[in-house]
């Protein structure tokens, strides 16, 4: 029943999730066993089986950190998910604690417009876990400089041996603050360039739902604006048990996402340069990323070496030559799968690939399904056309 999905971190949530759609009482000790790392104010225990009910009934204090930059589904879904739990009239079913939390506690507007009235403000004694809500930042907008009381609160935490966490975008904030330099980190998939091009020893993994971000285990990012909810189940399963977990994911009707957040990316925005030969290419390959051997075309058409055009490539526009025409064919077969009844050896051909056995492994590795997974979960969209 255990799997692994994310280095250290195991598949503990997603089996909750399984559960809670079969049999509801006698198939929650298909769970004994799950193994994952555990810390736990600071305490760690490697590779420990999680308890149906763990032996605390301690309440779990749980900090939420919500900025300006915020929103407020998961700021205020955690708060009422987590809330939720020992009130199921089992006395040792541990409680949790949530409480929203803010750089001065003062109410004010969040990113959406929402009103935000903290619980507190940082000046509070270092919680058991802290959850760092998104963050949305314009295209053009630097996070330098943006939150240094925030940054030096997590770091306390850290310090002190709380489970640092991070939903969506929020884990730029742990970037800023240096915390993921080296290892493996997950955010919504639209900060790739970010990640990139700021924080380059980081390895960005936009498949992640989960992520297990180093410090054995005290450091966990999540990817997607809905992984709070993972995060939530997981949570819950780790410090209240599965029975809880089951309960929960029942009562609010969470999802699975197993297939991970490829199937939701888009082509991350290439970078802006001032190549005008390379400039030139981009612009023939939009209307010609079918062509066979386009690489080889585009050195044609450059003018250049071959060595010199792929250096040049890479520099200006952050991808390789292949990786560029890849990611612009699947992009133009994710609109035809959602749009088109066309067969998918067609949409191969059509792309560019006159092997769709090819071209299915491509598009699995590149967005997490497989092109009739695709269409089945995005036909919505033709539909409404």
């Amino acid at each position: 029943m255990s799997r692994q999905i994310d280095g250290s971190l195991y598949d503990a949530h997603a089996a909750i999730l399984s559960l809670s759609r079969v049999r509801p009482k006698d198939d929650v000790s298909r769970l004994r066993g799950v193994e994952f790392n555990s810390t736990i104010s600071g305490h760690l225990c490697q590779r420990v089986k999680m308890p149906g009910r763990p032996t605390s009934t301690l309440p779990l204090r749980v900090s939420i950190l919500s900025l300006p930059e915020s929103g407020t589904m998961a700021a205020f879904g955690l708060h009422e998910v987590l809330g939720d739990t020992g009130r199921n009239g089992q006395a040792s079913s541990r409680p949790i604690h949530p409480s929203l939390v803010s750089r001065h506690g003062e109410a004010y507007r969040s990113s959406n417009g929402l009103r935000v009235t903290p619980d507190q403000d940082l000046s509070g004694d270092c919680a058991d876990v802290v959850i760092v809500c998104d963050v949305h930042l314009n295209r053009n907008d630097s996070p330098e400089g943006r939150w240094p009381e925030e940054i030096e609160w997590v770091r306390r935490h850290v310090d002190h041996g709380s489970l640092v966490c991070s939903t969506c975008s929020g884990s730029v904030l742990l970037a800023e603050a240096g915390l993921l330099d080296g290892v493996e980190a997950a955010s919504h998939w639209s900060m790739a360039d970010l990640f990139r091009d700021r924080y380059p020893s980081i390895k960005f993994r936009p498949e992640r739902i989960l992520c297990d971000s180093g410090r054995a285990g005290q450091l966990i990012t999540t990817g997607g604006a809905s992984s709070w909810q993972d995060l939530a189940l997981y949570l819950i399963g780790r410090f209240c048990g599965e029975e809880e977990a089951v309960r929960v994911a029942r009562l609010f009707l969470l999802g699975d996402r197993g297939y991970g957040q490829l199937p939701f990316a888009s082509m991350a925005r290439p970078r802006q340069h001032s190549d005008a030969v390379i400039s030139r290419i981009q612009a023939w390959l939009v209307d010609n990323y079918s062509t066979p051997n386009p690489v080889s075309v585009m050195v044609d058409r450059s003018g250049l070496s071959e060595r010199s055009f792929k250096r040049r490539f890479s520099a200006a526009t952050g991808y390789t030559p292949v990786e560029y025409v890849q990611a612009l064919r699947i992009e133009e077969a994710k609109q035809m799968l959602e749009s088109e009844d066309t067969a998918i050896e067609e949409v191969s051909v059509a792309v560019g690939y006159q092997d769709p056995t090819f071209f299915r492994r491509l598009f699995k590795r590149r967005a997490g399904v497989t092109p009739a997974q695709y269409r089945q979960r995005n036909r919505i969209r033709g539909l409404l056309k």
